[in-house]
């Protein structure tokens, strides 16, 4: 079973079962995401400073990096350290970044509706990338199921959740807000697109890189997040005034936190023994869980957009993974 087919080569029964159950524990933490921190809020809104989650999200990726390497889950290479190839891990990192404050400013531009429903074109340009960096060929099959994968997200993002106490459709975000028409500025449009191929190549390069060199993932790792605390400590600390960096913390945040970093490792060993296209279907299967989640947890409702959108990442797996 090939990478493509949703496998990884060369893993026997247990190995392969092992892989599945990476891929459906990144899954459930992806969908988990957003409902978790909606039971952070405050008042309607989030009591700490984004950017000190995300700070301690890439802390918490790097110090289990670390505990790896020091308690001998995966050797260390052997001769000198190899600290020449952390430097291409320094693109990767501000790749990220630039992407993570994209999000931020693009809330300007366009109202939160609009920004869910378009912000899949990523799925497309992340395709684009494997394609021409990773010189991969997609079958007509293959394309079709990843069309299938944007009107999904399109699909849920425009509506698949409904607060039963609003008229206003598409995600929790969306719902929770006063309502806001759908708009977009030219602007926007362009940073939207600028976001979309940032996205999909910080993903596709990353890739590359952990598939190239010959390093145990947990030093690969290492390099990454080290460049990741090093970016978003500068950003927060010239974010300007503003709750300190665990103020407003809760249980709930510290659990985000946890789970935002258990599941970037995650990614990075399917990224490194699978592909991008692969994270795009976890990342695709995971708003099954964010619905069920929130109509669980938020007591939001799952409309008729939810089960099409179900039904078309149902169809875009089986046509990418299924027997041709």
């Amino acid at each position: 079973m090939s990478v493509e087919d949703g496998g990884v080569p060369g893993l026997g029964r247990p190995r392969q079962a092992r892989w599945t159950l990476m891929l459906l524990l990144s899954t459930a933490m992806y969908g988990a995401h957003a409902p978790l921190l909606a039971l952070c809020h405050v008042d309607g809104r989030v009591p700490f400073r984004p950017s000190s989650a995300v700070l301690l999200t890439e802390l918490t990726k790097l110090l289990l990096c670390a505990l790896s390497l020091l308690v001998g889950w995966q050797a260390w290479p052997q001769g000198t350290p190899p600290w020449r190839q952390a430097a291409p891990f320094a693109l990767s990192a501000l790749l990220y970044g630039a992407n993570n404050n994209l999000v931020i400013y693009l809330q300007r531009y366009m109202d939160p509706s609009t920004y869910q429903v378009l912000s899949n074109l990523k799925i497309g340009s992340t395709a684009l990338f494997y394609c021409l960096c990773l010189r991969h060929r997609l079958s007509a099959r293959q394309g079709l199921a990843l069309l299938l994968l944007m009107a999904a997200g399109a699909c849920y993002a425009a509506g698949g959740l409904q607060d039963p106490g609003t008229t206003l459709p598409g995600p929790p975000s969306a719902a929770a807000t006063s309502p806001m028409p759908l708009h977009i500025t030219p602007l926007g449009l362009l940073l939207l697109i600028l976001y979309c191929l940032i996205s999909g190549l910080s993903s596709v390069y990353t890739e590359l890189l952990l598939k190239r060199q010959r390093l145990p993932l947990a030093l690969q790792n290492l390099f990454l997040y080290t460049f990741g605390v090093l970016l978003n400590l500068g950003l927060h600390a010239g974010g300007g005034p503003g709750p300190g960096l665990l103020e407003g913390f809760s249980g709930w945040a510290a659990l985000v936190v946890l789970s935002q970093a258990l599941n970037g490792l995650l990614m990075s060993a399917v990224m490194k023994h699978g592909s991008s296209i692969t994270r795009l279907f976890v990342v695709s299967c995971s708003l099954v869980v964010n619905a069920v989640l929130s109509a669980a947890l938020l007591r939001l409702q799952l409309t008729a957009a939810f089960f099409l959108a179900t039904l078309l990442i149902g169809l875009a797996v089986r046509l990418y993974y299924g027997s041709r």
